[in-house]
């Protein structure tokens, strides 16, 4: 039973994690000019996040994705975080088989 309050905990904790730097992400869109030079250095930290949080290749890949959304212009609306959560939690197959 504590296994699955721990699961649950850490799903809900990367949530909000996630929707804050998809917030932070966001920011740099309302400020223009000033927001696509704030991205160069948004985008490579974002991206080692994204990476950390969720291990394996969906981390990998969605690292990347990530990366290149907030380093292209006018992405910056996408919730990479957030979609990789919806991903990770409601749509990846489960190692277990269940």
């Amino acid at each position: 039973m504590q296994n699955l309050e721990v699961a649950e905990d850490n799903r809900m904790s990367k949530l909000i994690i996630g929707l804050v730097l998809d917030g932070i992400g966001m920011i740099s869109f309302s400020i223009p000019l000033l927001g696509e030079f704030s991205d160069v250095v948004w985008a490579p930290i974002a991206g080692v996040i994204m990476t950390r949080m969720y291990r394996g290749r969906v981390g990998k890949v969605a690292g990347f994705l990530t990366f290149l959304e907030e380093l292209l212009p006018f992405t910056d609306v996408i919730p990479s975080f957030t979609l990789t959560w919806i991903y990770t939690y409601f749509f990846q197959k489960s190692k277990d088989g269940l």
